[in-house]
């Protein structure tokens, strides 16, 4: 496949407004994306089963018909969020998308399609507002059945990625928590590359600094939002996803928390990825010594594998560990 970079040029005051968010509009599209082809997504497959016969609705082919399978989506659809965005704020915000960005994005589609894909996607550029309305009518249908049952698991996911990555940040420097967004994103001198297929790109960020955007059902690669008047954006695989997300975490929890303890139970749940010890601690709202205690306990028992990273030491789950936790 060929390679192209997408790069961030940030100047001091970039690197400083450098900040997390989270964007419904941006799963569901690629929620859309997974049942048009779960057959690509594995750590899907539990999910995908739960949806029945959703994926056959009108409003369902509308999303479908502009998002397509891969590659382009249009930024309309995917805005950078404003910090923590809830489904009902991004629903607003697309209710506000001006008629020439809608018609701007939606060309963009036509030239990547052919066919009837094509057609349907000029009949919507031919009337923008009811484009809008009819778009906006069938966001808010395929969010009720393809993500808003599982919006908790999936906030609780992304939150907790976000807080390990901030302490990350205080720990290491941000540059060294840009390194583990994913394996095709690299920080130095001052410029954030993301390698994409197919797209290169270089963006002077202008002091606006720059959005990260863990996602759960975007899992195989990293996207980018790179042209004006758009916030630069990069959104990644959020740590932790496996193909037991979508179930209730309340169920092993509680399980859990009858044999370990509540303390115990919640840093088993919690390692879905490597943490030090004072991010366990932070996730958990525990002192660094008791969460050193309990990791210890949970060593000793073979729940939990430590091992020294540099000046750090990482904790991770076993497989009996993963085993346990793996009920939710």
């Amino acid at each position: 496949m060929d390679r192209k970079v997408v790069e961030f040029r940030l100047d001091p005051a970039d690197v400083s407004a450098v900040r997390f968010g989270i964007s419904p509009g941006y799963e569901l599209v690629h929620a859309v994306r997974v049942a048009l082809r779960p057959q690509v997504a594995p750590l899907h497959w539990g999910w995908f089963r739960t949806l029945r016969d959703e994926p056959a609705s009108a409003a369902f082919r509308v999303l479908a018909t502009i998002s397509g399978v891969d590659g382009y989506l249009p930024d309309f659809l995917t805005s950078a969020p404003s910090g923590d965005m809830t489904p009902e704020e991004e629903l607003e915000r697309l209710r506000r998308v001006p008629d020439e960005q809608l018609r701007a994005d939606l060309h963009k589609m036509v030239l990547r399609s052919g066919g009837a894909r094509q057609r349907e996607i000029r009949e919507l550029i031919a009337d923008p507002a009811r484009a809008r309305a009819t778009i906006v009518a069938a966001w808010q249908e395929v969010w009720a059945t393809l993500l808003a049952p599982v919006w908790p698991q999936m906030l609780r996911l992304m939150r907790a990625d976000i807080a390990v990555r901030a302490r990350r940040i205080g720990d290491a420097g941000i540059a060294e928590m840009a390194a583990t967004l994913h394996s095709t994103v690299t920080w130095r001198d001052d410029v954030v590359r993301v390698e994409l297929p197919h797209y290169a790109n270089s963006v002077d960020c202008g002091g606006t600094g720059l959005v990260l955007v863990p996602s759960v059902m975007a899992t195989r690669r990293c996207f980018v939002l790179d042209e004006p008047p758009t916030q630069p954006t990069i959104f990644y695989p959020a740590h932790g996803i496996s193909e037991t997300w979508h179930r209730p975490g309340s169920a092993a929890l509680d399980a859990l928390t009858a044999l370990l303890g509540a303390a115990r139970a919640r840093l088993v749940i919690e390692l879905q990825q490597p943490l030090s010890t004072s991010e366990c601690a932070q996730l958990t709202g525990l002192a660094a010594s008791t969460a050193s205690h309990h990791l210890t306990v949970l060593r000793d028992a073979g729940l939990v594998d430590s091992r020294r990273a540099g000046g750090r030491v990482l904790h991770t789950r076993t497989p009996l560990g993963e085993a346990l936790a793996g009920r939710h």
